[in-house]
């Protein structure tokens, strides 16, 4: 089987959020599609292990919003590598609530839409939800969306445990002789040879030499953190 192969499929990033009795909930998604054009209707791919399967579970709503390409690694940090089982994500963010009441996230968006559940297919690992279009908006009509291949290529991201596409690394010589060190939260990789330029890191700078308080762009970790590749 070639990995590689599966990196050529084209994914949006988004974030998938709903709420039930108070508790509101949310993580980021790649599995995100339209399904029906009249009446509009998407499908969004949950793990069961995520808390907010079972939000969207109860309350049978949920929204997504689509990454601008220019997202803060907070965003992706606070939605991607957290639970909502033990933290209020959307504590001190800028988002709205919808005609559900369902939170929708605005901050690093391109659009959101907002959906009523009007079915459920158990995968095993993953419930998918297909949800009726309510309601929907643009915020930044000039912003470039957020997509898979630009998060894997140009942030060296990688999909979160429970992501449809997450995937083993898999240990390779050549990543500790060239002094990669990888994430031990994320799997973010920093390569030396490339720097980490968004963060005012230059190609060229061991890991070694890295500032002591330089974090993971990808998840926010500390240095600490990673190990040798």
């Amino acid at each position: 089987m070639n990995k590689e192969a599966f990196f050529k499929i084209t994914y949006g990033l988004y974030i998938v959020s709903s709420a039930y009795e108070g508790r509101r909930s949310a993580y980021v998604a790649n599995t995100v599609f339209q399904v029906t054009a009249s009446p509009a209707k998407f499908a969004i791919s949950c793990s069961k292990d995520n808390f907010t399967n079972d939000i969207i579970g109860n309350s049978g709503v949920f929204a997504f919003s689509i990454f601008n390409e220019k997202y803060k690694d907070e965003i992706m940090s606070r939605f991607g590598y957290h639970s909502s089982r033990d933290t209020d994500k959307f504590e001190g963010l800028n988002f709205i609530l919808g005609k559900t009441n369902v939170p929708i996230v605005i901050e690093d968006s391109v659009a959101w839409f907002e959906c009523r559940v009007v079915q459920h297919i158990d995968l095993g690992t993953h419930i998918m939800y297909i949800g009726e279009l309510i309601d929907n908006a643009i915020l930044d009509a000039d912003a470039r969306p957020l997509t898979y291949d630009y998060y894997h290529k140009i942030k060296r991201g990688l999909a979160p445990k429970n992501a449809p596409t997450f995937m083993e690394k898999e240990d390779k010589k050549s990543s500790k002789e060239a002094g990669i060190h990888i994430c031990d939260v994320c799997g973010y990789e920093y390569d030396p040879q490339l720097g980490d330029p968004d963060n005012g890191i230059p190609p060229g700078t061991p890991f070694e030499e890295l500032p002591d308080d330089w974090t993971c762009p990808t998840c926010g970790a500390e240095k600490e953190f990673f190990s040798k590749g």
